[in-house]
């Protein structure tokens, strides 16, 4: 059995994220929008804060339910940024509830849904780079720079191309562990 990717430490928490979670195919559309959410509350900071925080982001956000968030305003802004469970960042936050509307907008207009929106990147099946370094992950691909381009007409923010490939990763997209790694074949064999 190999060594799992360095990219995760030995914090435990980081260590069951990249274990349990990180490149399982995740076709869930409300989990796919908390993901991309998440993503995009990590830019510029280090992921292991956004999981620190993950709990916190789920209890402030309404178990990320796009249909709920869509409806907030100012005075959900101005409750959230008082929040010290989450990441308090203004611009973020009401991308939050601008990306639910645009989430409800893609889930009733585009034939199944936002997951389909998502996995249509990799033509519903999950990419198997074989990875022998971890300086061979790229930080973008030509079909998550388009679907960032798509997110962006759609309504979205906070959904760069770097933070849309992180999140295309971390749901399966592109299994992007090491062939090395225990959680290599487990993401395959999830495909």
């Amino acid at each position: 059995m190999g060594e799992r990717c360095g990219w995760c430490g030995s914090d435990p928490l980081y260590v069951g994220y990249h274990d349990d979670e990180w490149g399982m195919p995740e076709r869930d559309s409300r989990a796919l929008f908390e993901k991309l959410t998440l993503d995009g509350f990590q830019a510029g900071l280090a992921w292991i804060t956004i999981l620190r925080k993950r709990e916190g982001f789920r209890a402030a956000f309404a178990g990320f339910e796009p249909a709920v968030i869509a409806d907030w305003g100012d005075a959900e802004v101005t409750e959230l940024l008082t929040d010290a469970g989450i990441v308090r960042h203004r611009g973020k936050i009401e991308a939050t509830i601008g990306n639910a509307r645009a989430w409800l907008r893609i889930e009733a207009d585009h034939p199944g849904g936002f997951s389909e929106f998502i996995w249509r990147t990799v033509g519903g099946t999950p990419v198997q780079h074989r990875l022998t370094d971890l300086s061979q992950a790229p930080a973008t691909d030509p079909a998550t720079d388009e679907l960032s381009r798509q997110l962006k007409k759609a309504g979205f923010r906070f959904c760069g191309p770097t933070i849309v490939y992180a999140f295309a990763q971390a749901v399966g997209l592109y299994n992007d562990h090491l062939v090395s790694c225990p959680a290599y074949a487990r993401c395959r064999d999830a495909a």
